[in-house]
């Protein structure tokens, strides 16, 4: 286990390179972290909330039930880290790269997703709700998540399972998806004004007709 002290003494002197150290547990609220590199670190149930992550490397780490609510991770790397649980309520996420993460249960809602990458996630169940979620979520799995009120204006939903998800006043104006699954998904007050749902499974869904107009399927 580092000592979380002499961590934050020798980043104060320009160490940014802490690859896959053990911070299990540990309490960084509000810690002033941009561009550091905890690829592989343990932070299993860290707390990390109002953290300034930006341009951090957190790639492949635990952050299972982390706490990183209102965190600000604008261009990080998360990729293939998992967050199982995790709390990023609030977080500032734009430009991020989430590619391969897995989320599963875990709270993004308010969260910033502009511009994110989050192609190929495990997101099952997880809590998008009012999110800005203008991202890439190519073949991410969304089954039974909450996006209720989520912003995803031109978002790229291509082969993305959203089977049983909830869309309930979702914006996904001009959004793509191709092919993308919405069996039994809860499309109430969800507007697709422009979207592309060719070769979309809408099997069991409450989508209105009015919906269907002036979009491609």
């Amino acid at each position: 286990m580092v000592d979380i002290t002499e961590l934050l003494k020798e980043y104060a002197t320009g160490v940014r390179n802490f690859a896959g150290v053990n911070l299990n547990g540990v309490c960084l609220y509000r810690a002033n972290l941009k561009e550091i590199n905890l690829h592989s670190a343990n932070l299993i149930g860290a707390n990390l909330s109002g953290a300034d992550l930006s341009g951090a490397d957190l790639s492949k780490a635990n952050l299972i039930g982390a706490n990183l609510s209102a965190a600000t991770l604008i261009a990080a790397n998360l990729s293939d880290a998992d967050l199982i649980g995790a709390n990023l309520g609030g977080a500032k996420l734009a430009n991020a790269n989430l590619q391969g993460i897995t989320l599963n249960g875990g709270n993004m809602s308010g969260a910033n997703l502009s511009g994110a990458n989050l192609s190929h996630a495990s997101l099952k169940g997880a809590n998008f709700s009012g999110a800005f979620l203008n991202a890439t979520l190519t073949e991410a799995n969304l089954r039974s998540a909450n996006l209720s009120s989520a912003s995803l204006v031109e978002a790229d939903l291509s082969g993305a399972n959203l089977q049983g998800a909830n869309l309930v006043g979702a914006n996904l104006s001009k959004a793509n998806l191709y092919e993308a699954i919405l069996v039994e998904a809860n499309l109430s007050s969800a507007s697709f004004t422009g979207a592309n749902l060719k070769l979309a499974n809408l099997h069991k869904t409450n989508i209105c007709r009015e919906s269907l107009q002036d979009i491609q399927v």
